[in-house]
């Protein structure tokens, strides 16, 4: 299960007020938190608690163990994964599969919520569960006591958890894992990170003791090695007193295993590894240069500073990449530099990563290289300095408005941070106190002089990974050494370009509010613009520093003829690469150093429209980006081939990839009758594409705001809403007539069709069963649809993953569309290995069908019933969730009211109603499309 990687909130989780006026003294130790509770057991198990209310009645319970893979023996390679999936498969209090089956039962959900993952250092485990239930919360902490120390490890729970473990291999498998098994030896020369990923090695896996296992979980799962989070809303000292009666009792090992930290040797060589796979979609340059000492621990303020240092000096040299990257001649699709960790905790690099075109890689090397020395050479200008800054402080001043409106996941990575890494977690007020104090300090010289600590000539590997084609010459080492050798005399200082005044260049004529209508129930206010456009809003305490946007009217690319559809379809999503009032994109993201809003316009098939945010204190350029983008587009057609370039390096061997191959196939066939069909994008339909009539088609279809709706969620200030309104929108063109969808009666193939796809050489299996077509729209049925597909996954994952280890995840999807035709669509995937697919796919049906002849059981049904009610409790809170609301009932002519009684709907769904959908939509036609390796 793969890490989820924490967030800036390392160092900005927010917690209660602690301010300073005085000046901070360098050699001061950052404080922890002090709303954060934290203790350590007399057996050396830590702990923190935190009091949060976001969301309501909902604890974030985490184990974290500060042991991974890194510790497994050469016997027990892959076996530190393999048992945090044993956590879950039978522990003294929920024998065999009762923990998931509990959890579900209290609506939380497997693999959504409930989760895990592993790494080289560390195994960690997720359980959020309802916090206003006390039996439910002992309940909580019960499991966590039995992962830490008392899962059951049985012969025939292991036996059978080997076919899901080797599943979850075989998903890993393909060009990735190729090229990276063959680089890592180079990247993490002579240490142990090369030789433990996680995953293991299957003969391991299909043959290992269970002695290696039980030895695994006895030596690494103790108390001095662990940590409990808990944080939500909650009573802390019941939580203290809960910890210490749920894990005091148990000990070390009386001979316990060192922790050993593994370390990465230094080399003098400059490693090279070039890399190709004739699966592999994407190419890709890779720089590291490696440090020579182990990172120092961010302890003090001065420890604090030298990291704000780092950060802005990356930032900085992104900023020069990503202007780079906007240029009409990118050297790359994109790309970024930093210095931070490796793969190894105690090993960090200055590294450099570009995505790029297949037979552009030695060029981009070249370009990361140069920007490099041109930083070493003349370092960056004061202004570029005064820009980071400024977004440093902007960003911590978000977090700092967010403060009370935090979630409560945030704060847990930061504390796990803290425990595993010695990462400091001090207060949001205390880290944008002393940013505010800090970042004026920093000079120029101090971010340029780091450039001479990270370039060396040894210690460095790079490496070079793309597809294997016929033609393609591969560079060879020689020509990786040659390309980085830079004529430091042929640098050029890094040319400063003015900052533009405005995001406006023309004058806006203001027009006005002709009508106000108020929905009590909903507290949603609608404004009709002089133009005809309307404004509707929804005021909201979810988040104090978010508005979102979206602005949408019917009409879309459906209104396009085939022939000019063809020419137009991949160019669409290039025009706003032009930019906007004169401004380039770089012009932009300059002028919008330290503001927070985006907008960024879009053409459907059945509608036009923008999607965007920002914070309250900025909404005003959202406002103008919104009028800019409707009435002032760029055309730019060197920014145009620029997009081009980049697409074409991004899409070009993206179809040697077994997954991406089978779907182009699969609805090339589906859709064979319709002639607008196009499939995946090809090079040749980015050199073919119109822009000028792509331009001209956005200019029509952004020609009449009065058939528009602007849709605002959030912390909205209506006396600015009213302001910004009349001068940005109403004065917008607009016309008397309207659009409505246009269902042009395309279909994909009716009948019974089965369909095999052979691509890729792993062993390696995907099985899609899809039922699909026309109906008429009804949103108790559509609801009904939704219900199956939850209730047929935990059939799925019981029957499939748990009783025959065939797969690692399934899952059911299924809804009604009204807009442009009615329509159904439901469907069934997974991956599996090719020997099991026809199994696999005849138990599925057979699932499917125990709900079609009898109905699903009431306890799935309940199952699914308290999973959405505290989706919806959390939800309904929620910015995103009102504004899909809103949209949706808008696109679909439903009354948006019935978000009010979607708890009293889910509460009463039957399986008597989930049956008959089954019956009415899924016994009829269906396809069944299978990839297998090829032969």
């Amino acid at each position: 299960m793969k890490k989820i990687k924490q967030s800036f909130y390392i160092l900005l989780s927010a917690m209660s007020a602690i301010g300073f006026a005085q000046e901070l003294k360098m050699d001061s130790p950052i404080p922890m938190d002090p709303t954060v509770k934290t203790g350590k057991l007399k057996n050396g198990l830590t702990y923190y608690i935190k009091k949060n209310s976001k969301p309501e009645n909902k604890v974030d319970l985490r184990l974290m163990i500060n042991a991974g893979s890194i510790l497994e023996t050469d016997e027990q390679q892959g076996l530190a994964h393999f048992m945090e999936h044993m956590c879950f498969n039978g522990t003294k209090r929920f024998p065999k599969n009762k923990l998931v089956d509990y959890l579900q039962s209290i609506g939380v959900k497997f693999g959504q919520h409930l989760n895990a993952y592993t790494s080289f250092d560390e195994t960690v485990y997720f359980l959020p569960i309802p916090s206003d239930d006390k039996e439910k919360l002992e309940k909580g902490f019960q499991i966590i006591e039995d992962w830490a120390f008392n899962t059951t490890l049985t012969p025939e729970e292991i036996d059978k958890e080997r076919g899901v473990v080797l599943e979850e291999y075989r998903l890993g498998l393909g060009a990735d894992k190729r090229m990276m098994g063959r680089f890592m030896p180079k990247m993490m020369y002579n240490s142990q990170y090369a030789k433990r990923l996680p995953i293991g090695q299957k003969e391991i896996l299909e043959n290992f003791t269970y002695d290696k296992l039980t030895s695994f979980y006895k030596d690494w799962y103790r108390p001095n090695l662990m940590s409990v989070v808990v944080v939500g809303d909650i009573d802390v000292a019941e939580m203290e007193k809960k910890i210490k009666d749920h894990f005091s009792s148990y000990k070390n090992p009386k001979k316990e295993k060192p922790r050993k930290m593994f370390e990465v040797p230094n080399h003098k060589e400059t490693f090279i590894a070039v890399e190709s796979d004739k699966e592999a979609a994407f190419s890709q340059v890779r720089l590291l240069y490696k440090d020579y000492t182990e990172p120092k621990k961010t302890v003090t303020v001065g420890d604090f500073r030298t990291e704000l240092i780092e950060g802005l000096f990356s930032t900085m040299l992104n900023n020069r990449l990503e202007e780079k990257q906007n240029s009409p001649t990118p050297p790359f699709t994109y790309g970024y530099t930093y210095h931070g960790g490796t793969f190894a905790r105690n090993k960090e690099a200055f590294q450099s990563f570009a995505m790029v075109a297949q037979d552009k890689q030695l060029d981009a090397l070249k370009v990361l290289i140069e920007e490099n020395e041109r930083v070493r050479k003349y370092g960056f200008t004061e202004s570029e300095l005064e820009r980071a800054k400024t977004k440093y402080l902007n960003q911590v001043e978000r977090q700092y408005n967010e403060r009370d409106k935090t979630e409560s996941e945030n704060y847990v990575w930061a504390m796990q941070s803290n425990f595993l890494e010695q990462e400091p977690a001090p207060s949001i007020e205390w880290t944008f106190a002393a940013m505010k104090q800090l970042l004026p300090t920093i000079s120029i010289k101090e971010t340029n002089d780091l450039i001479s600590k990270y370039i060396k000539e040894d210690n460095r590997v790079v490496i070079l990974t793309g597809p294997e084609k016929e033609g393609v010459a591969k560079p060879t080492e020689k020509d990786v050494l040659e390309a980085m050798k830079i004529d430091e005399k042929a640098l050029k200082p890094y040319e400063e370009t003015a900052v533009a005044e405005s995001l406006l260049r023309n004058p806006v004529k203001k027009g006005k509010v002709v009508k106000t209508e108020k929905n009590d129930k909903l507290d949603v206010t609608t404004f009709t613009l002089s133009n005809g456009a309307k404004v509707i809003y929804k005021k909201t305490d979810f988040k104090n520093d978010e508005i979102m946007f979206q602005a949408l009217s019917f009409g879309g690319s459906n209104t396009l003829s085939n022939e000019d559809y063809k020419k137009v379809s991949v160019a669409m999503g290039g025009l706003t690469e032009a930019g906007f009032s004169g401004m380039n994109k770089n012009d932009i993201n300059k002028f919008m150093t330290g503001k927070i809003a985006r907008v960024n316009p879009f053409v459907s098939s059945t509608v036009e429209g923008m999607r965007g945010s920002s914070t309250p204190k900025d909404f005003e350029y959202l406002m103008q980006m919104i009028h800019a983008y409707f009435t002032d587009l760029n055309m730019d057609k060197e920014a145009f081939e620029g997009y081009k370039t980049k697409q074409k390096g991004f899409i070009s061997n993206m179809l040697s990839m077994p997954s991406m191959y089978f779907s182009n196939e699969l609805y090339s066939y589906l859709n064979k009758e319709n002639p607008r069909y196009l499939g995946f994008p090809k090079a040749e339909d980015y050199d073919n594409a119109d822009y000028d009539l792509a331009y001209k088609i956005y200019k029509e279809r952004f020609a009449n705001a009065g058939d528009f709706n602007f849709y605002f969620v959030g912390n909205v200030d209506e006396a600015k809403l009213i302001e910004y309104s009349e001068l940005y929108l109403a004065s917008l063109p607009a016309k008397k007539d309207s659009e409505k969808a246009i269902d042009l009666g395309y279909r994909m193939l009716k009948g019974e069709h089965k369909k095999i796809i052979n691509k890729g050489k792993d062993p390696k299996s995907t099985v899609n069963i899809m039922f699909y077509g026309d109906c008429k729209y009804d949103a108790k049925e559509d609801f009904a649809l939704n219900a199956l597909a939850e209730v047929l996954t935990i059939k799925l994952v019981e029957e499939l993953r748990e009783n025959e280890s065939g797969v690692y995840g399934v899952g059911a999807r299924g809804n009604m569309n009204k807009v442009p035709a009615g329509s159904f669509s439901f469907s069934i995937n997974f991956p599996c290995g090719p020997e099991n697919a026809e199994t696999l796919t005849a138990s599925a049906l057979r699932e499917l069908n125990k709900i079609i002849e009898n109905g699903p059981e009431q306890k799935d049904v309940d199952k699914f019933i308290e999973a959405e009610k505290l989706d919806y409790k959390k939800k309904i809170k929620e910015n995103s969730f009102w504004m899909s609301n809103l949209t949706s009932s808008y696109m679909n002519d439903n009354n948006p009211e019935e978000i009010l009684n979607y708890e009293a709907k889910v509460k009463a769904i039957t399986p008597k109603e989930i049956q008959a959908v089954a019956k009415k939509y899924l016994t009829k036609e269906k396809v069944i499309a299978i990839l297998m390796p090829e032969e």
